[in-house]
């Protein structure tokens, strides 16, 4: 048969020539699967472009933390010469027989620095476990 465009048409239905499909299957469970076989800590420790990124968003992440660790430090302990020169009676106050400011220069300031190191370390450690975490699921 023809189409009218000179080319031969098709019969329906499946050839008499074509085999039949047949599904292949294994019984075999225990067959090894192929896993990546280039862990993360490969880039890492090559410095391929991928290990690049993992590791400059880990920086950027422990720099951001120190940043603001450092402007939380500059506003508090530049704040109190300001405070002492803006607020005349801050510094003649006494509390007992010290004047104010010894009291927040000499007790006051290092608890509070104490405090902002661990929270600086526990935060520190957090954003590291997420980057191993992240390097593992990989």
């Amino acid at each position: 048969m023809s189409s009218g465009t000179g080319r031969p048409v098709e019969p329906h239905g499946p050839t008499p020539s074509a085999p039949a499909r047949v599904r292949v299957t294994s019984t075999r469970r225990d067959a090894a699967t192929r896993r990546d076989l280039r862990p993360l800590t490969r880039d890492i420790d090559e410095q391929s472009t991928l290990g690049e990124v993992y590791m400059s968003g880990l920086m950027s992440a422990q720099l951001r933390l120190a940043l603001r660790v450092l402007a939380f430090g500059a506003v508090g302990l530049g704040g109190l010469p300001l405070l002492f020169l803006l607020v005349p009676a801050t510094r003649t106050m006494e509390i007992g027989r010290f004047p104010l400011p010894w009291i927040v220069l000499a007790v006051v300031v290092y608890p509070v620095a104490i405090l902002v190191a661990r929270v600086y370390v526990r935060a520190s450690e957090r954003i590291e476990a997420d980057f191993s975490d992240a390097v593992r699921r990989r």
